[in-house]
């Protein structure tokens, strides 16, 4: 009996006098996945980025210079210059101040689509790797759902809802949860078959308290690395759908309606779907890199 509850204290078959300076590797885990995100160029380039596009949109009302309703057809389809950095719209509206905010809409839209599908990609992704017998169920509907490609499957569920913001944010939720409910459900098997967890089975401890104590601290990792990459595939996923007019409604500022409503004015005013196009593109990057560098800074095998 005291051999399984060393190994259930001690899951890495540690001896019991080394027991306190476990949390000690714990954080120096973290500490070196911090260093290691640091020295990668890419990943800093990408968060540097992103810290400007999120003050940016949350200092909206500072900085927009103009109000982003506000019509002025005798400054309309003005090219960029000193008065309008970037430009005005067909009604005279400025460009830069639209973008701002429309970078708090586009923000918006990719948090609300990743933490819904993280929390019930998690839920399912962790019961199906737990309960063997859950796991046919779910990964079969998972299995329907990977069927779609992502923008097919959002754009059938936003004409099933309707067309809006918030039925344009559960939509790219729902085509999002797949990706989750796969990486939960591999990391899952994985540490559910690990010793220090069967051992905590003899000793009668309830499955609640085995997932959230031993099992989910295990796959953190692997949860942030996908969120931050889903993020940018979100605001893509989301822009597309205001771009085809089943998201954001004008008048609402966000990126994706913007290059659609300049499109018509291409010839014109290249200006009005160029720099909207430009602000998906450098986010969706940011959010890329930044997710490779922590890809390869909790790699196990960079250690």
């Amino acid at each position: 009996m005291n051999q399984v509850e060393s190994s259930v204290k001690d899951p890495d078959s540690m001896p019991p006098q080394l027991e306190s300076t476990k949390p000690l590797k714990t954080e120096s885990y973290w500490i070196e996945v911090c260093k290691r995100l640091k020295a990668n160029r890419g990943a800093v380039a990408g968060a540097a980025i992103l810290l400007i596009v999120a003050l940016a949109s949350i200092l909206a009302p500072v900085i927009a210079q103009y109000p982003v309703e506000e019509m002025n057809f005798q400054e309309r389809l003005l090219s960029p210059s000193p008065g309008h950095l970037l430009g005005t719209d067909e009604f005279g509206r400025d460009i830069l101040s639209r973008m701002i905010w429309g970078g708090r809409v586009s923000l918006m839209m990719g948090l609300v689509a990743v933490l819904v599908a993280g929390t019930i990609g998690v839920i399912l992704g962790v019961l199906a790797g737990y309960y063997r017998k859950l796991d046919l169920y779910i990964m079969q509907v998972i299995d329907i759902l990977l069927a779609f490609p992502s923008l097919l499957l959002a754009i059938a569920i936003v004409a099933v809802l309707g067309v809006g913001l918030v039925n344009a944010m559960i939509a790219v939720a729902i085509s999002v949860i797949p990706s989750y409910v796969r990486v939960v459900r591999g990391s899952v098997l994985s540490i559910r078959e690990k010793e220090y967890i069967e051992a905590v089975r003899a000793l009668g401890v309830s499955d609640m308290k085995i997932i959230f104590k031993h099992i989910l601290p295990n796959v953190i990792s692997p949860i942030i690395v996908l969120s931050t990459l889903q993020f940018g595939s979100s605001i893509l996923s989301a822009a597309s759908l205001s771009f085809l007019g089943l998201g954001a409604q004008p008048p609402t500022p966000e990126w994706g309606a913007m290059a659609f409503t300049g499109k018509s004015f291409l010839l014109q005013a290249w200006w009005m779907s160029l720099f909207p196009g430009l602000a998906i593109m450098l986010v969706v990057l940011a959010f890329n890199l930044l997710g490779d560098g922590l890809r390869d800074a909790t790699d196990p095998r960079q250690q």
